[in-house]
């Protein structure tokens, strides 16, 4: 692979992961393992059956999780302490011919994006739970299977089409969780002034 190749990759891997991990490490490695996607030496493992497999059955666990409201929370929740540190280790993975130094510097700059990205997606959800209907939560998590999809796609077919996207959703990113968190945070209060109220 080419060094923008690989740096798509990586960047692509560690977004994914924020959103949809399983779906990610599944997608990567049926593309290696049937010849679509030369795979770095250290990103061969994920061609393995066994790990195929194994993200297959996670896939559909996480694809029916996310569709059902507050449980999608909780399941994102859950996955804070997975998502980030397997987004690291992928964008590690993608850089595992260079060096030792570009190989540190890819895993913090993947735990970065993963972390922007799974924050975002996990805070969204819980706004979007808020809301007593299915339907916005279900219209988001399709969007989210999709947007996984397409990007991925455009990491492999156009690197520097999706670098140049991945830079501007970053600085989206850092322009919104700030929001985001004041949101969240207003919501807890709220529910907090609710539960002692139902105490009384």
């Amino acid at each position: 692979m080419t060094p923008l190749a690989e740096l798509a990759l990586a960047g692509a891997m560690a977004w994914g992961s924020g959103i949809r991990l399983y779906a990610t490490v599944l997608l990567v490695g049926v593309l290696g393992h049937y010849g679509y996607l030369e795979l770095p030496t250290a990103l061969h493992v994920l061609q393995h059956p066994l790990v195929i497999g194994t993200a297959a059955v996670m896939t559909v666990g996480e694809f029916l999780a996310d569709k059902v409201p507050a449980f999608d929370s909780a399941w994102d929740a859950l996955h804070t302490v997975v998502r980030i540190p397997a987004g690291a280790l992928l964008a590690w993975g993608a850089f595992g011919d260079a060096t030792p130094a570009v190989q540190v510097a890819a895993a913090l700059g993947g735990g970065l994006i993963s972390g922007g990205t799974h924050l975002a997606k996990a805070g969204g959800r819980a706004l979007i739970n808020t809301s007593p209907e299915p339907l916005s939560n279900w219209t988001a998590s399709a969007g989210e299977d999709g947007l996984v999809l397409a990007g991925l796609w455009l990491a492999i077919a156009h690197p520097v089409a999706f670098l140049i996207l991945l830079a501007l959703f970053l600085l989206v990113l850092a322009w919104l969780l700030p929001k985001l968190v004041r949101l969240l945070a207003g919501l807890l209060r709220r529910l907090r002034r609710g539960v002692a109220g139902a105490r009384r």
